[in-house]
């Protein structure tokens, strides 16, 4: 299945559980939104108006059972970091008052009767990971909100991703489509042509046709690594130095590897039914309103989504 326009299906049950990129949803609004909205005490809440806005869409949209938000909980302190530490050290540290917002955009979402997941050693893409490899075991599909390539790596038969501002869904197919390799094939991918976004350098000289098609000749990293004499016969331009540069930095390729593949072991709610969305919390939500400021049409969605 490629990219689709997302008012259809495409196969998808419409009850599948829909797994939020918290994170990026709060960054997205932090941009977008102007600077005019405060909150009682004059603090800015930009960001806070415009994810509360786009998860009243969603889930106006979606109308979903099985719902989960996932945030980070830090930029420095995943497992990741301890690994690598040159891990996403390009990125500045958010500003204080945007760490103020990511709180209240998590006391908006758990108002609103939906199960946030965040941990301190697990990024967002971990918990949305290992989330939907616990509800797949449950016998449920998942649809990943977000637009991050990485996810690519988690897309089952039955799972989507979807591009929510884009208004694109996509399958396993549509990743072949936008990288080249196939899902089980994402991590070893990025591993190789690097991920400029993390921080992650890849092996020099590797850009990204070049790694999808050395994967699709020998298949997996690891079998890339053992048979790396052979690339200098491939059919590859520049493939003998490309040889060379793989023998050099093969070592570094398995550790970067690490960094890209999603973790699938990451605390998260066994059963599928704690990922259930719950009546939402009306004294907690109108609270956050007068805090906020909400206007009233806010307002009126947020109170008639209270009650599922």
């Amino acid at each position: 299945m490629g990219a689709v326009n997302a008012n259809v299906t495409a196969g998808i049950p419409r009850q599948a559980a829909h797994l939020v990129d918290g994170s990026l949803y709060v960054f997205r609004a932090w941009h977008s939104m102007p600077d005019e909205f405060h909150d009682r005490d004059g603090h800015p809440v930009n960001a806070v108006h415009g994810f509360t806005r786009f998860l009243c869409e969603l889930l106006e949209k979606a109308r979903p059972e099985h719902v989960a938000v996932a945030f980070d909980a830090s930029l420095t302190t995943s497992f990741r970091n301890a690994i690598y530490p040159a891990y996403k050290a390009n990125r500045e540290l958010p500003p204080a008052d945007l760490e103020h917002q990511f709180v209240l955009c998590r006391e908006v979402t758990a108002a609103l009767g939906i199960p946030v997941l965040i941990d301190h050693s697990y990024e967002a893409d971990d918990l949305i990971g290992s989330a939907l490899w616990s509800l797949r075991g449950h016998g449920l599909s998942s649809v990943i909100v977000s637009a991050d390539k990485d996810f690519g790596q988690l897309l089952g038969e039955h799972d989507e991703q979807w591009d929510y501002a884009r208004n694109l869904r996509w399958g396993p197919s549509g990743v072949h489509e936008k990288l080249g390799v196939m899902p089980h094939q994402v991590a070893d991918y990025l591993a190789l042509c690097g991920d400029a976004v993390d921080n992650i350098p890849g092996v020099p000289g590797v850009g990204a046709k070049t790694a999808a098609a050395l994967l699709s000749h020998f298949g997996t990293l690891d079998d890339l690594l053992d048979r790396v004499d052979e690339v200098a016969y491939l059919r590859l331009r520049g493939a003998a130095s490309c040889a060379a540069r793989l023998r050099e930095h093969g070592e570094a390729a398995r550790l970067y590897r690490r960094l890209t593949r999603i973790a699938l072991d990451a605390p998260v709610p066994a059963e599928a039914d704690a990922l259930r969305r719950q009546r939402g919390d009306a004294a907690a939500l109108e609270a956050l309103c007068e805090r906020l400021r909400f206007g009233p049409l806010t307002r009126s969605r947020l109170s008639a989504l209270a009650d599922n």
